[in-house]
């Protein structure tokens, strides 16, 4: 008897421990339930257009498979006339060692760790004692994201700045909030001054 109730026992932990297990990977991206249902199964890569400066560049840098990982990631999205305004050659060749590393440079300075919402952008700001609020990207730099009456702005470390044009834009792993400019990011220490 006590033999069978150890069996029952143990055969009922499995059970729950399966089932724990089985809750825990079906969210490994790291969404919450809403915003799970709420993008379906569409990744990042999948939901930006393809034809974009933005994806080309992201590319040219091997971030799109990034994009297409389980994330989640929250990504600032230049519109394609933003990056039209970037200084001539800068993007041109990407194959070009130099240009690939700044394509990836840029990229990442546009990219955050996790499900960043602007309702919680906002609120960091609104909380901040100078109204500003230091965002960390995924390559390491920072920049500044205020807010200009309901639109947050966002400011890079040469006070280069973009607004929020649409935000929220929500993916199996991540979150796009597209902007009206392309944010510089600083340069490495000891590299050359940019031209």
């Amino acid at each position: 008897m006590r033999k069978a109730a150890l069996s029952l026992c143990l055969a009922a932990a499995m059970i729950s421990t399966s089932a724990c297990n089985k809750n825990d990977a079906s969210n490994q991206s790291g969404q919450t339930p809403a915003a799970t249902k709420a993008a379906g199964g569409k990744t990042l890569a999948a939901g930006l257009a393809a034809d974009s400066r933005f994806m080309a560049a992201a590319k040219a840098a091997g971030i799109d498979k990034t994009l297409t990982g389980p994330g989640p990631y929250t990504v600032f999205v230049p519109d394609d006339a933003a990056f039209a305004k970037l200084p001539a050659g800068s993007l041109d060749n990407t194959t070009d060692p130099a240009q690939r590393a700044k394509a990836t440079s840029i990229v990442t300075y546009h990219m955050l760790s996790g499900t960043v919402l602007a309702a919680d952008i906002g609120k960091a700001i609104d909380n901040a004692k100078d109204h500003k609020t230091l965002m960390i990207t995924v390559g390491g730099p920072t920049f500044t994201a205020s807010k200009d009456g309901d639109t947050i702005v966002l400011t890079d470390s040469a006070g280069n700045q973009a607004h929020v044009t649409k935000a929220d834009d929500q993916y199996s792993n991540g979150v796009v909030h597209h902007i009206d400019a392309v944010l510089t990011p600083p340069e490495p220490k000891g590299a050359p001054a940019s031209k």
